[in-house]
């Protein structure tokens, strides 16, 4: 069980970074292991994660670090893997443009899902 939430304004020139961090205080119920939140400002990703509550991994300085007007944000209560800061969401890879996913279970058909986005992005 985890809580997600993604967000997008439509103002460009607003920051989504303070209402992820209330939306996951919200839902800090649904996972109190660990917390994440990645944004996008002109197509860079900034992104804090880490264990602990939500008011715990984010301080002011992480808070004014993570510029953008899309997001998504992230509590986790792990029911399989570890209790390790590495597996906190969201989770990036750089190849081959980079991305940004936050999911809430267990992927079993991970080859499936890789095939499909690198067929997608060719």
């Amino acid at each position: 069980m985890c809580g997600i939430i993604g967000l997008l304004l439509a103002d460009e020139n607003k920051h989504v970074n303070q209402l992820l961090f209330d939306g996951l205080t919200v839902l800090q119920h649904r996972g109190q292991d660990a917390a994440g939140i990645v944004t996008s400002e002109h197509r860079r990703l900034h992104l804090r994660k880490n264990n602990g509550l939500v008011k715990d991994v984010f301080q002011a300085h992480h808070m004014s670090e993570l510029r953008g007007h899309l997001g998504i944000g992230h509590c986790r209560y792990p029911t399989a893997g570890t209790s390790s800061a590495a597996e906190a969401q969201p989770l990036y890879t750089n190849y081959p443009h980079g991305i940004c996913v936050a999911h809430n279970g267990n992927l079993t058909n991970t080859a499936e899902l890789a095939t499909m986005v690198r067929e997608d992005i060719g």
